[in-house]
């Protein structure tokens, strides 16, 4: 957990500048998107001693953490915040029903078919597995190919109409 150790004085800020100033930080997997849009930005606090940041990875095995550590403390740094701390936070664990709007926009923009949205992580084929939109065409005449994915978050799709393989992210 990157904490600030400058001796200098932190400005007064508010929750709302600080998330305002985490809005972009990109998530390093997928970049199109931010910590915030895919739901990884989880509270800011603001004391009169420091400033906290938490954050639920994905999933608790999750490598870009780190990366993402990173790129909160510069951000706050670059703000004239000095005394923070960043926690993650494992429980409750992280949703895809924590994405936000834009960020499954933006997912299907890049490629990516979003989590299917409803009851029970989506209607489900024959074979129990989600039915999955084709982010290139729209069909849903599509089949998993394999589990995983570019990430451990995303499993591996291929549609049956326009035959591109595509990223599906997980309902979890």
């Amino acid at each position: 957990m990157p904490a600030g150790n400058d001796t200098q004085p932190t400005p007064k800020v508010t929750p709302a500048q600080v998330r305002a100033w985490l809005e972009a930080v990109p998530d390093p997997e997928i970049p199109v998107l931010s910590i915030a849009e895919l739901g990884i930005l989880r509270d800011v606090q603001c004391r009169a001693d420091e400033t906290v940041v938490v954050i639920t990875p994905t999933y608790s095995g999750c490598p870009a953490m780190q990366a993402i550590e990173q790129a909160i403390a510069a951000r706050l740094r670059r703000h004239g915040v000095a005394a923070f701390r960043i926690r993650t936070r494992l429980a409750p664990p992280w949703s895809s029903d924590w994405i936000t709007a834009a960020g499954r926009r933006k997912l299907l923009e890049y490629g990516i078919a979003p989590p299917v949205r409803t009851a029970g992580c989506g209607p489900a084929g024959a074979d129990n597995q989600p039915l999955v939109a084709c982010p290139q065409c729209g069909s849903t005449q599509t089949v998993r190919v394999s589990e995983f994915g570019a990430t451990a978050c995303k499993a591996l799709y291929r549609c049956e109409d326009c035959l591109e393989p595509f990223d599906y992210f997980k309902c979890i």
